[in-house]
């Protein structure tokens, strides 16, 4: 096989399987809420419960969980865009980087909530994602990611910016306040992928 043949194919391949991965997330999130809201929302006391240490979980956990179908909903494409576009840099790659995030976001969030607040959703990690996606086409230095994050950074930028705003008493705009720090800052400390044909094939 030729060598653009090759790396025709491993983007392909790596384009489906980054579809594959976004598709299930999302698909586990709406499953998810399908049976909080079956079983009276029991899942929601498992997200973030600021400075409690008896509820941690919620550090890892919130992100997987949300407050009835509409929240899914408004989180579903932008986590599935990210998501999609982070992903063709590896699966490994994009696990690595939404760990970093959620577990800054759920921490920070833990840390400096409003008391008798509970904290549930993906918006952290989609706020850092959307960081993550806009940076680092200029760390690496590769034109095509550049392009896509100042596209990504033009066609969602007033959202995002208006959502680490605290303007709305009933967002969590520190979480993604958080989560966008926490995006860019793992797109610029976190190790380039190594150059070569080699790493066209999925992680």
């Amino acid at each position: 096989m030729s060598t653009t043949a090759e790396q025709r194919w491993t983007r392909t391949d790596r384009a489906k399987a980054a579809a594959q991965l976004m598709v299930g997330w999302v698909a586990l999130l709406w499953l998810l809420e399908l049976v909080d809201q079956l079983t009276g929302n029991a899942l929601d006391g498992y997200g973030i419960t600021p400075r409690d240490p008896d509820h941690l979980i919620g550090v890892v956990a919130h992100p997987f969980l949300h407050f009835g179908f509409g929240h899914v909903a408004s989180n579903t494409w932008p986590l599935l865009v990210f998501g999609f576009i982070a992903a063709l840099s590896g699966i490994r790659r994009l696990l690595a980087v939404s760990t970093l995030i959620t577990l800054a976001v759920g921490a920070g969030a833990w840390l400096v909530a409003p008391s008798g607040t509970l904290g549930d959703g993906a918006s952290g990690l989609v706020f850092g994602l959307f960081g993550y996606v806009v940076v680092r086409g200029f760390v690496e230095r590769k034109p095509l990611n550049a392009l896509t994050g100042v596209a990504v950074a033009a066609v969602w930028g007033s959202t995002i910016f208006f959502g680490v705003l605290p303007t709305d008493s009933g967002v969590g705009w520190y979480a993604h306040l958080i989560g966008l720090v926490a995006g860019v800052v793992t797109a610029l400390r976190l190790p380039r992928p190594a150059a070569g044909p080699q790493q066209a094939l999925p992680a």
